[in-house]
């Protein structure tokens, strides 16, 4: 049984599996690996200066001919720039979160390049339609690090009936069965942050990985919603500081300050307690490090087991 969609097609990928672009834990190495595998790696821009984006884009060429993608904040103060880059660069995707990326999507089509904004409600994605992107990212609240409110199961299907492009599905999907499940809900495919994270590819620090490996179910708390920028992190001393300051009554800008750095400070330097180890409600799931090749084999096995178990009506 092909695991093979409308979105494997629009793409040029293998399977329908994105690479969350997280930034600070997704760089070349795993991004590479991840469309090595078939795939897509998108690289996550964050905040970064486009001089690093530029060194990040040539590394993944290096190691990879398949196609990848770039995620940008659209908060960026870089935006502007980074989104010329990725026209220069002729990158085949570019995800976005934090905005409309309408007045880039000319440009973006022009060169070929593929726009598929991550968006956390129906209006939205109606909105990003008309717009004239290629598909949508339909994120549940059960993802790691920015989140909305609606949860992946009862958004997706929402967004499925009312719009015409392809819909991604995201948010508290680790293996083959929630690939199963979303395509079940109408996606026509899935993108995944958290179980990368602990790929050995991914170079975050090892710190991150250990906790992740170790969470349980209930490890992940959403920080800042009095802020209007609610956060799911794991839980640590960071995350009760926040608790502590929103119980309070803290206003916005001393709760934002308490997050500058902090997410830097957990992925790269391993800050585990006082950084922002943003992840997932799976991080649960995690049991183990490994290749990113590994991950999405699982993935798809997992997922025609699933398939054939079904059509075999064997509940």
């Amino acid at each position: 049984m092909k695991l093979h969609t409308k979105l494997c097609d629009l793409l040029g990928i293998e399977y329908p599996i994105l690479q969350g672009g997280m930034a600070w834990v997704a760089t070349a190495e795993l991004v590479a690996a991840v469309s090595e595998a078939g795939g897509l790696g998108i690289i996550g821009s964050g905040q970064a200066p486009p001089e690093w984006l530029q060194e990040q884009i040539k590394k993944v060429k290096s190691l990879t001919n398949k196609p990848f993608g770039v995620n940008v904040m659209l908060m960026s103060p870089y935006v502007d720039q980074i989104m010329q880059l990725i026209v220069d660069e002729r990158v085949p995707v570019v995800t976005t979160g934090a905005g409309n990326p309408g007045k880039y999507i000319p440009g973006l089509k022009e060169v070929g390049t593929k726009v598929i904004p991550v968006i956390p409600s129906v209006a939205l994605a109606q909105r990003m339609a008309k717009a004239g992107v290629d598909a949508v990212i339909a994120e549940g609240g059960e993802s790691g690090g920015h989140v909305g409110e609606l949860a992946t199961m009862p958004l997706v299907p929402q967004v499925v009936d009312a719009v015409n492009i392809p819909v991604i599905a995201a948010g508290g999907i680790f293996d083959g069965r929630g690939l199963v499940a979303a395509l079940a809900l109408g996606a026509q495919g899935v993108q995944m942050g958290t179980r990368f994270m602990c790929a050995t590819e991914c170079t975050i620090h090892n710190n991150v990985k250990e906790v992740l490996i170790k969470a349980k179910d209930r490890d992940t708390v959403v920080t800042g919603r009095t802020t209007g920028h609610p956060v799911r992190i794991v839980r640590n001393k960071l995350a009760k500081q926040f608790e502590e300051k929103e119980r309070q009554g803290a206003p916005v800008e001393e709760l934002e300050k308490l997050g500058v750095g902090k997410l830097r400070l957990a992925m790269v330097e391993g800050d585990v307690q006082n950084g922002s180890v943003m992840a997932g409600q799976v991080c649960a799931m995690i049991k183990k490090i490994e290749p990113a090749a590994d991950i999405i084999q699982d993935i798809v096995t997992g997922a025609e087991k699933v398939l054939q178990r079904l059509g075999g009506r064997e509940f």
